[in-house]
């Protein structure tokens, strides 16, 4: 028997583990780094709505905002002070991690605004933007996975600037994403880059997938749809592993990396369960294998360092499974392309709501502050 925590035995499994959540309470209170020390966290993940979160409790903020208050400064400008100095913060902290793994890990990510999710130009523009602002290597510029993305992603990535590819729901889109960053690399490649030092990730999201498909199994309500209730999620990950597996053993890919460059790792996301009958490690154990990223919200990392079971890899034997699983929906009459076109679009919605939510907290901190 082994005295090795169920996070321990996922990083030895070659999982990064980040945390998906940033707070400059977190920053400040040393929080950051006792994570980092206890549970085997290499990086972190931000997105709009855990910005305004932050933003609306705790005074970690007050400082700052009066400061910015003083100058007179725009609403839409103080975010984007508040939210880089979180990372660039953070990147600090993180910087050892990243110098000990070549900058596998110790990333922090930043979300272009997600207004611009269908505006190739100006999440080009943003891009460069955040990364000059937070000034930091070890940063990563979100850029979510839209048709207008992929563009976005193929020119942020040949400028250099490594890139967290958010909102993937299906295989088609993930092809895509790969295609954009072999394209950016290649572009960075002509331009005179170092390829060593981009860094890319994919992040493909689970449980939403399951919510929505779950939701349309149960108003079928046969016996063939509750058996099927909860496997989405889990199959069309394992599948998103497959693709990403087939798309870097091409010849294209492999002269990449001979020049230096870094495989795209599959970023899980959206791994807190939803549904309470779940195991809440579901999204964690089941999805288990090397080369990838799971970024976890507190609660599932905690669960997992508690009574998560880490049973080896869990995903490459069982790719035909997965596509019996995608099958059996299909014959149910569930959409496939529909559920995940439809989870984009949310996705996108979700985040300029959050935006929007983080604009009126700042709005209103800078009112009270003058």
């Amino acid at each position: 028997m082994t005295n090795e925590t169920p996070t321990a035995a996922l990083s030895d499994l070659g999982v990064s583990i980040w945390l998906d959540d940033l707070s400059r309470e977190r920053i400040n209170s040393g929080g950051l780094q006792e994570l980092m020390a206890s549970r085997n966290v290499v990086g972190v993940t931000t997105n709009p709505t855990i910005f305004a979160t932050a933003l609306a409790k705790g005074e970690a903020y007050d400082e700052q905002v009066a400061a910015l208050a003083a100058k007179g400064t725009s609403v839409t400008d103080a975010v984007f002070e508040i939210t880089t100095d979180d990372v660039a913060a953070a990147s600090d902290i993180f910087r050892p991690v990243y110098d000990a793994t070549a900058g596998r890990d110790g990333r922090v990510s930043i979300e272009v605004e997600p207004g611009l999710a269908h505006d190739a130009a100006g999440t080009i523009a943003q891009a460069q933007q955040l990364w000059a602002k937070v000034a930091r290597e070890n940063a990563m510029i979100k850029i979510p996975a839209t048709v207008e993305g992929l563009e976005a992603i193929t020119e942020t990535i040949a400028a250099g600037i490594s890139v967290n590819v958010t909102l993937i729901f299906s295989l088609a889109r993930h092809r895509d994403v790969i295609e954009a960053y072999l394209t950016g690399l290649e572009k960075a490649q002509a331009a005179g880059h170092d390829l060593s030092k981009i860094h890319s990730v994919a992040s493909f999201f689970v449980s939403r997938v399951d919510t929505e498909i779950d939701k349309r199994l149960d108003a079928l309500g046969t016996d063939e749809a509750k058996a099927l209730k909860s496997k989405a999620g889990v199959a069309n990950a394992r599948l998103a592993y497959e693709v990403f597996e087939n798309a870097f053993a091409t010849d294209r890919a492999q002269a990449l990396i001979a020049a230096g460059a870094n495989k795209q790792r599959p970023l899980w996301a959206s791994t807190g369960v939803k549904d309470p009958s779940l195991p809440d490690t579901l999204y964690v154990t089941e999805l288990a294998v090397g080369e990838t990223v799971n970024t976890m919200p507190e609660k599932t990392l905690e669960a997992t360092f508690d009574h998560g079971v880490i049973e080896g890899e869990q995903v490459t034997a069982s790719y035909d499974a997965a596509n019996i699983t995608l099958d059996a929906l299909s014959t149910l009459g569930i959409s496939y392309d529909e559920v995940t076109a439809l989870l984009e679009k949310e996705g996108v919605e979700k985040f300029i709501v959050s935006w929007n939510e983080l604009l009126d907290t700042v709005s209103a901190a800078l009112e009270a502050a003058k």
